[in-house]
Parts: C-alpha cells; sequence; structure tokens
C-alpha cells in the first residue's frame, strides 16, 4: 500500500506556495524532488538526467521508506509485546529504523560482522542502538554458509514465533514494494506522467532498484534499467560487488539490462560533481550513481548525435541520490586525504591500477598448504576480529585491512625476507595489498585466491577462537 500522508495546507505563502503540516515525521516520508542535472555538467546533448533526492527523506536517506514500509504493519504488536527491533544492516536501514523504534517507544538493536563506517556506528549510538558485532566468515551475510554466526543468527531471528520485530531487509518483500508503489510512481508523475528512457541505480538490499524498475516497467516495459556494483576490491558504502549481491534474496539479475562496476575512487570523484557543480550534497554512494550513469549514457547520447536525427523530444535518464555526504567523511579522509586539506600518503592501495591488481601474485587453496608447510610464510588474515575469531588458517595473524593500510603507509611492516601469503573472504583486499607490497619492493607476497571461503570449501582446516 503507497504510503499517503496526511496533510494539512496552511497558507498560500513561502516556498512553492502550498506549505504542508505534518501529523507525523513518518508522512514526510516519500514525494521527493526530481532535480534535473544542468547539461553544462555531464554534457549529454541529448539525454536530460535527472536525480531523485532521497536524501531528503526525514531521516536522510533512501532507506528511510523500505525502513517505514517493513516496520510499520508490525509495530502495533511489538508495542503490546515490549519486542526488540532487529536489524542486520551497518548503515542507513539500522538509523531509520533505530528511529521508528525509539518513536514507539522500542529498542532497537544492529546486528552486523562490522561497522565500517565511524560516523553511522555513532549516530546509531546517540539514537540509543544497541549494535552487535557478530563473528562471520565474511563481510556480509551468506545464507549458503550454514555454520555462519551471522547465518545462524539471521535464521533464529526469521523463525516463526520469534520475540523480535525482524525487518528483514535482504528478503522482505516490503522492501521492494516501498519502492514499487512510492519511489517508481513519483518518478513517472515528475515527469509528467512519461517514463524515462533509462533509470540507473546502485544495487545493495536490491529493493530500491528492484521496486523502481518493476513500476516503470509496468508504465513501458521498454525503459533500460542499469545496475551498478562496486568493483570487486573496493568498499563503497552502501554498494555490493557482483559477488556479494549473489547472496541477496531480493536480487533477481534479470531486472537488470546490464550490470557495471564502479570504483571507490569513481564514486569520489562523482560525489564531488554532486557537491561542487550541482549543489547537491550526495556521498559516495550518490557519487557513484551519478557517475556509473553519466560514463553509461555518453557513448549513446553520442550515437544520437552520429546519427543526426531529428528528435521529437529528448531521452531522459533517472538515478537516485541515495544520502547525504556527512555521514562520509572519515571514508573521504582515509580515500582522498588531499580534499580534506591534509597530505596525501604515501603506499596507498587507492593508487593501484587495475592491471597491477590483476597482475597480484596469488595461489590457489592446494599451492597455499603446500608453501605454508615449505615456506613458512606470515599469514595475515584482513578480515574483522569477529570474523577471524570464528574461523581462521592455523597460526596467521589478524591485521584489518584498514590498520594495515595504515602500517604500509610508513613503508613495509616486515622483512623483505619474510614471505607474506594475504587473505580476505574472497581474494579481492587481499589481492590489492599483495599488489601494493610487491610494488613496494616485497619480493614474495602473495594473495590466497577465493580468500577464507575458498580455504573452506576446499575442506582445508580453520580453527576457531
Amino acid at each position: 500500500m503507497a504510503l499517503v500522508p496526511r496533510r494539512t495546507v496552511l497558507a498560500d505563502h513561502a516556498l512553492g506556495g502550498i506549505p504542508v503540516r505534518y501529523d507525523s515525521i513518518t508522512d514526510a516520508i516519500g514525494n521527493t524532488p526530481l532535480v534535473r542535472i544542468d547539461p553544462a555538467v555531464h554534457g549529454l546533448r541529448n539525454i536530460d538526467l535527472f536525480a531523485k533526492l532521497e536524501m531528503l527523506n526525514p531521516w536522510g536517506s533512501v532507506k528511510d521508506r523500505a525502513a517505514w514500509s517493513m516496520a510499520r504493519p508490525l509495530l502495533a504488536g511489538a508495542v503490546e509485546q515490549g519486542s526488540q527491533v532487529v536489524e542486520l544492516s551497518s548503515g542507513n536501514t539500522a538509523k531509520a529504523l533505530a528511529v521508528v523504534a525509539g518513536m514507539h517507544g522500542l529498542d532497537f538493536k544492529s546486528v552486523t560482522n562490522r561497522m565500517r563506517v565511524p560516523e553511522i556506528k555513532d549516530l546509531l549510538l546517540l539514537l540509543g542502538a544497541e549494535i552487535e558485532e557478530l563473528p562471520g566468515q565474511s563481510e556480509c551475510l551468506d545464507p549458503t554458509a550454514t555454520d555462519d554466526p551471522l547465518t545462524l543468527f539471521h535464521r533464529t531471528l526469521s523463525a516463526s514465533g520469534s520475540a523480535h520485530l525482524h525487518t528483514d531487509q535482504y528478503f522482505n518483500p516490503r522492501n521492494t514494494e516501498a519502492h514499487l508503489t512510492g519511489t517508481g510512481p513519483e518518478i513517472v508523475k515528475d515527469l509528467d506522467g512519461r517514463v524515462p528512457d533509462w533509470f540507473v541505480a546502485c544495487v545493495g538490499t536490491a529493493g530500491s532498484s528492484t521496486g523502481v524498475a518493476r513500476a516503470l516497467r509496468q508504465e513501458d516495459p521498454s525503459v533500460r534499467v542499469v545496475g551498478l556494483v562496486a568493483a570487486k576490491s573496493d568498499f563503497i558504502p552502501g554498494i555490493r560487488t557482483i559477488d556479494e549481491v549473489q547472496e541477496v534474496g531480493l536480487f533477481d539479475p534479470g531486472t537488470y539490462d546490464t550490470l557495471e562496476s564502479v570504483s571507490a575512487d569513481e564514486a569520489i570523484e562523482g560525489m564531488l560533481v554532486l557537491n561542487r557543480r550541482c549543489g547537491i550534497l550526495g556521498g559516495p554512494t550518490s557519487g557513484a550513481a551519478y557517475f556509473g550513469a553519466a560514463r553509461h549514457l555518453r557513448p549513446l547520447d553520442e550515437e544520437l548525435t552520429e546519427r543526426g536525427e531529428e528528435l521529437t523530444e529528448r531521452r531522459t535518464a533517472v538515478f537516485i541520490v541515495c544520502d547525504r555526504v556527512e555521514s562520509y567523511l572519515s571514508y573521504v579522509r582515509q580515500r582522498r586525504p588531499d580534499l580534506l586539506g591534509r597530505p596525501a600518503r604515501r603506499n596507498s592501495p587507492a593508487d593501484l591500477t587495475d592491471a597491477e591488481v590483476s597482475g597480484a601474485p596469488s595461489v590457489t587453496v592446494a599451492e597455499a598448504r603446500r608453501w605454508i608447510e615449505s615456506a613458512r610464510p606470515l599469514v595475515v588474515d584482513l578480515r574483522s576480529p569477529y570474523a577471524y575469531a570464528a574461523l581462521h588458517i592455523d597460526g596467521s595473524v589478524n591485521i584489518v585491512d584498514e590498520l594495515f593500510a595504515e602500517l604500509l603507509h610508513g613503508g613495509l611492516p616486515f622483512s623483505r625476507r619474510q614471505p607474506v601469503l594475504l587473505a580476505c573472504p574472497v581474494g579481492q583486499q587481499s589481492a590489492r595489498y599483495a599488489a601494493l607490497l610487491t610494488r613496494m619492493g616485497h619480493p614474495d607476497a602473495r594473495s590466497l585466491t577465493g580468500g577464507i571461503i575458498a580455504w573452506r570449501d576446499a575442506g582445508a582446516p580453520l580453527v576457531r577462537d
């Protein structure tokens, strides 16, 4: 059911001439503006590019819609029973649900493998949330890993008769429905009843991209949907890699006409364009959406120009500005300190080229086991302490990837004579560090292909703390 705010017209004055009054802050969710990006910014001649400003929802993100949609039908029962609201989230969904829970006198718990954005963690604590960082074998929920503590906790929450209000954003269809009945129709309405030719969205839980795509295709099946994922070795808040999205219950590859990757550097560049040229204070995920949209559309725009056809009307494309930049200053500081008036850091994995990463020295599980036996390399596990505690290679040391990056800024933290085997969840981040160590002159640093997941799947021994 669509969220229809109750509102009262007060007087014909001020912004827009029709101010409104809401009975509840939840009535202000949705009906976010659609803003045209100046063609002088993106350079497209035949395509109008629009930004759907979901950052202007009352709690600051596109997740406000899904959080309210998922929680609302269960709140009365939860209040009656005094249930705790629980979600596997370390980002905007957790933030929105913490607000919803607090408004109804309920406690909220965020369960995650790892809180990677300090500002979000601090805000959750400010909102009174409880944060539980469970051990897990990977950085995201993997339903196929039946012995993963995060997966087991998810199944306990999802079982019938649970005492918790579990909104279950990765599998709850109301996540998608919030955009099927809200965001998508709003885009069509604000385009005067027209469906955009392209819709571009970053893929996290896949709720917004799936819901909007369905709504638009109900009006015009010819709309092209572009899904954006994070480059395999990169972390962009709110976006999953192509491997990670396969683990999300709402993800259907048939939703997208194409899936394209965006790097962290590209996300920040897109963010700077939105912030500095457009006056839109979107964060890195929004920057990724803009960058991916402009990159995808440029060759299509050139084709329209080269054909020289008389267009009866301009083409249109829409992307989502999902949240605000203020929550990600530490993310920017770590990757682009120059933007905040700090000197650039030496030996940064962000400086690596794709060729360096793809060419990083690596070993398979079988090769790694023989190498450990013969050469005794230092095995560095880059995962979170919780994932490491759950299961790890015997004799390995745990240095979280961000801390390892800090160590490398000062030079090699160990002797060049010491061989090094790097391991992460699936072998992506470890490949970056193997490439960086190689660039820094280390003669024998290798990445474990497929990471700890491949090691586990191969039946190689793992120990638990």
